[in-house]
């Protein structure tokens, strides 16, 4: 278990496909702060998230990634959207076996901010790779989705 002070999604009370407990089939992924620049996620695939016999579907593993980007760029505060992302498998996610998802803010050009994350093995083998572009939503957006999402009164 991770310090939850830590914890950098804290409001999860939405359907929110990746992060939300309302979600029946949901990943409910938990995203921690590791330093100040990364965060980081444990995840078990199971027996659902299957593509190939023992192996996690691609999407899945697009989702971790996604969602770590997503939750790094979000961390100050703003929130984003993805608005392109590239992703490398290096080798097969098996799916019973806890992987990490580790996800970063690369580069902030203010509306468009950048982003990298990884899926490692136990070993610290790296299974999956992405980086991506987010644009920050409109204020109006912003104040919309701000208690859903952050839990706070709009910045």
């Amino acid at each position: 278990m991770m310090d939850e002070a830590r914890r950098v999604n804290t409001v999860t009370n939405h359907g929110c496909f990746g992060c939300g407990t309302h979600n029946p089939i949901g990943l409910r992924l938990a995203f921690y702060r590791v330093d100040n620049q990364r965060i980081r996620a444990v995840f078990i695939p199971g027996a659902e998230h299957e593509g190939y016999a023992r192996m996690t579907h691609g999407g899945i593993v697009s989702t971790l990634l996604d969602e770590a980007m997503s939750w790094a760029v979000t961390a100050p505060g703003r929130l984003a959207v993805t608005a392109r992302m590239e992703v490398r498998f290096r080798r097969p996610v098996p799916v019973g076996v806890p992987v990490t998802v580790d996800g970063e803010m690369t580069r902030d050009r203010g509306r468009i901010i950048e982003a990298h994350a990884e899926v490692r093995d136990t070993a610290g083998g790296l299974l999956a790779e992405a980086s991506a572009s987010f644009a920050r939503v409109s204020p109006a957006q912003q104040r919309e989705w701000d208690a859903l999402y952050l839990g706070s009164a709009s910045r």
